[in-house]
Order: C-alpha cells, then structure tokens, then sequence
C-alpha cells in the first residue's frame, strides 16, 4: 500500500468537501491513488444517501434565469433539508447551474437530465443531506415579441414570473412580478375566465349558503351571490387584482396594450398547482 501523504488527505477533502478520516479511508482503499479514492468516495456516498432519500426536504430554493434572446425562460425548484444549506452559495450556484442547463430543454415541464442529476448528486454528497430536484417547467415565446418579468425573493423562498406579448417596460415587468409574490390572495388565473372551475363552484356554494342564510328575498340573495363573485374574482384574477404597490390601479392598468401570456408563483414548501 502507497504512503498517505497528508498533502493528499487534504487534496481530496478540498475536492469533495469531506470529513479528512473519510478522505484518508478512501486513500487507502485506493492505495493512495487520489482520483480513484474520489470515485470510490462518491460512489459510496451516493449509495447511502440514495438510502437517505426518505428524509424529509422542508427546505429548499426557487430559481428562474431568462435566455440571451428572451425568448424563453424556465423556473427551478430544488429541496434540501435544512435552511442552512438552502442558503449556502454551493447550493444557490448549483441551482442556477440546472436553471441554465434546463434553458437548453423544449418548453413545458422538464424531467431532470443526467446533466441535472450529477449536479443533484454532487450537492447530496458534499451536505450529506437529502436534495432533490422538486419540478423545472420552460415558458417559451417569439424572440423579440416576448418578454419576461421575474423576481425571485431574497431568501430564495419564493419566485414568480411573468410572461408578456408586446411593448412594455423592464421596471413594469419587475413590478409585475413582484406583485405575484407578494399579492394576497394570490392570483389563480388571469382572469375569470382561467380560475378553475372547481375553485369557482365551491366559492359559489359558499355564497348561495350565506345568501339563503341571511333570510333576504330570492332576487336580494341571487344579487348578493353575483356581487359576491365578482369580488371573488376581482382577488384571484392576475388583471383584475389591485396593484399592490398603488391600489387605486388595476394590474391591467399596468399591462396597457400589452397582453399577459402566462405566469408563474412558486415557492419552497407550498403547491404551485
């Protein structure tokens, strides 16, 4: 067996980020080949971890990144355990790095590339915690038509994106997108036309319930159940919500003689459906 330098010890814990005993094990298994000693290490690691996979992820980062033309832009939600890591500059790099690769993939959702799953590999070694890549989707549009609002919340928790067809701003599209992480309730379509129907129905219920329970006339309560509708929709429907920053406006109001494609709010530990 090869002497084990402690140069080399230290060569391998710098290239893997692992305990130095982990590393010098290694060295010696591999009779102090250092390359052969990563390969043995990392294989070894992922099996336990692949073991590990049933531990909860509560944490974790939501990304977005834009192409150079525009044209497209995809969102990146990964788990992690812990909060610690989650805010880690390893970690938050090695999401931008899978948001980067998945521009590269057609638009719609997007199953993880061997590209993607060596990088969730190397972050699950290194923490020594249970990541995983929780969903990718693409938007794509027409270069020089589309544009992209994105925002993405300083703790990395929340992230939201819109995409808009014709003349508009960079700040309005900034303030678009801000609007959708911060808006309260937030939007579920963009307009009344996009909330979904079981959504709608149970709103419905709900109001006929309040109506037939205050005892007024049938046409008194037919009118309270519509006029409480339209502010359920005037809440959930993106166009129609109050811009938060300035109430007084409509998000429309905003939006002018562009038009709203598509939009996108997600964030660590809730369902973005």
């Amino acid at each position: 067996m090869s002497n084990i330098s402690a140069k080399d010890v230290m060569s391998l814990r710098n290239k893997t980020s692992l305990a130095m005993m982990e590393c010098k094990k290694a060295l010696i298994e591999a009779d102090g080949d250092v390359d052969k000693a990563e390969i043995l290490l990392r294989k070894k690691l992922k099996g336990k971890m692949e073991a590990k996979s049933d531990r909860v992820a509560g944490e974790g980062r939501v990304e977005i990144a834009v192409s150079d033309d525009g044209s497209s832009a995809v969102l990146v939600k990964i788990k992690a355990e812990t909060d610690f890591t989650a805010k880690n500059e390893t970690f938050i790099n090695a999401v931008k790095n899978i948001a980067q690769i998945a521009l590269k993939s057609d638009a719609g959702s997007i199953s993880p590339t061997e590209e993607m799953n060596a990088a969730i590999d190397e972050l699950r070694i290194t923490t020594g915690e249970n990541i995983s890549i929780d969903k990718i989707e693409k938007l794509s549009g027409e270069a020089g038509k589309t544009t992209y609002g994105t925002y993405v919340h300083h703790d990395g928790k929340t992230g939201s994106l819109i995409q808009v067809e014709g003349e508009i701003g960079d700040d309005v599209l900034k303030q678009l997108a801000m609007h959708i992480t911060a808006a309260m309730p937030r939007p579920l379509g963009l307009t009344s036309e996009d909330i979904p129907s079981e959504l709608v129905e149970k709103e419905r219920k709900f109001r006929i319930e309040q109506a037939m329970e205050s005892g007024k006339p049938e046409q008194i309560a037919e009118k309270m159940v519509e006029g409480g509708m339209k502010k359920f929709f005037s809440e959930v429907a993106l166009l129609e919500q109050p811009f938060v920053m300035e109430p007084s406006k409509k998000i429309s109001d905003l939006v002018g003689s562009a038009q709203v494609s598509s939009f996108r709010r997600w964030a660590v530990g809730e369902s973005d459906d």
